[in-house]
């Protein structure tokens, strides 16, 4: 597999550029997260949970310290402490033939990082309500 895709998803992190996240997700992309029941499918709704959860776990503090890669994908084990608790996970994300992603599934653990993780994501979702409607051809800002 190609890495364009896997070393634009690390431009992103540390660039946190909204638009670079936009372009690397394929238009039917489907997100996965570690506490909602149903996958959520749709550019849209996949670029609101990605770029929420780089506000809650980006930034300093959060590396990446593993990676498998597969001729489609890669794994990613992250780590982050937050308030105490340190969360550790792995994002599994698919990539299209040119290199966006279209598959992307996050599995947390411990229980309090999840619990931690549910609380903080909820807040950081419910400052961005409204900005999962409609088709767009360009990042909501």
């Amino acid at each position: 597999m190609s890495m364009t895709g896997l070393d634009k998803w690390y431009g992103y992190m540390k660039s946190h550029d909204r638009a670079a996240l936009w372009d690397l997700l394929h238009p039917d992309a489907v997100f996965e997260s570690p506490v909602v029941h149903t996958p959520q499918r749709g550019r849209d709704i996949t670029f609101k949970y990605l770029s929420s959860a780089e506000k809650v776990l980006g930034g300093p503090g959060f590396a990446y310290v593993g990676e498998w890669r597969s001729a489609t994908g890669a794994v990613l084990e992250f780590e982050k402490a937050i308030d105490g608790i340190t969360i550790n996970g792995v994002d599994i994300i698919t990539f299209s033939d040119d290199g966006r992603i279209t598959h992307f599934k996050v599995m947390v653990r411990p229980l309090k990082a999840i619990n931690l993780l549910h609380r903080l994501m909820g807040e950081q979702l419910a400052m961005t309500q409204g900005d999962t409607g409609g088709a767009r051809s360009q990042p909501p800002t």
